[in-house]
């Protein structure tokens, strides 16, 4: 089974949005893969996805509200095949703390849509404006990564 966990700051805006985009695209298309998110940091661990990102993901037609922000743990390295970063910050923050003998493929979400940069900005303190621009972008490479594993088993 694929497992994918996405990856960013503080859990309460970008990785919900994947997390929430990528449940709603699976369940779609009938694949039993396993999706979770969760954050560098411990600042949210409970609380639900800011406002303006349920919001986001609402008028997209999926919900992200029943998810609860985590702090990422060392067993998530060995849960999941792939630990997908929102930023070039969170994958360094993976290197760094990757214990010996992960299983995890940790990468780029925004590479395996070979976009023309490799991050997700950070819409916390921006307006509503920068939640859709985020989704779009995180839309796209959520996207391109289910297609990709879809097509290529082997990438597990």
């Amino acid at each position: 089974m694929i497992r994918i966990l996405f990856l960013c700051t503080g859990n309460i805006c970008r990785s919900p949005l994947a997390d929430g985009f990528a449940r709603h695209r699976i369940k779609t298309l009938g694949l039993d893969w396993s999706i979770d998110s969760a954050g560098t940091g411990d600042w949210h661990v409970g609380e639900t996805p800011d406002p303006r990102a349920m919001a986001v993901a609402a008028q997209r037609g999926y919900s992200i509200g029943d998810l609860r922000a985590r702090q990422l743990e060392l067993s998530d390295y060995f849960d999941f095949n792939h630990i997908v970063a929102l930023d070039r910050s969170h994958l360094e923050f993976l290197t760094r703390h990757q214990p010996a003998g992960a299983t995890s493929k940790n990468t780029l979400l925004l590479d395996w849509a070979s976009m023309d940069h490799d991050s997700v900005a950070d819409p916390y303190y921006d307006d509503d404006t920068a939640f859709a621009l985020v989704a779009d972008e995180i839309e796209t490479g959520v996207n391109a990564l289910i297609d990709a594993l879809s097509e290529r088993p082997d990438m597990i």
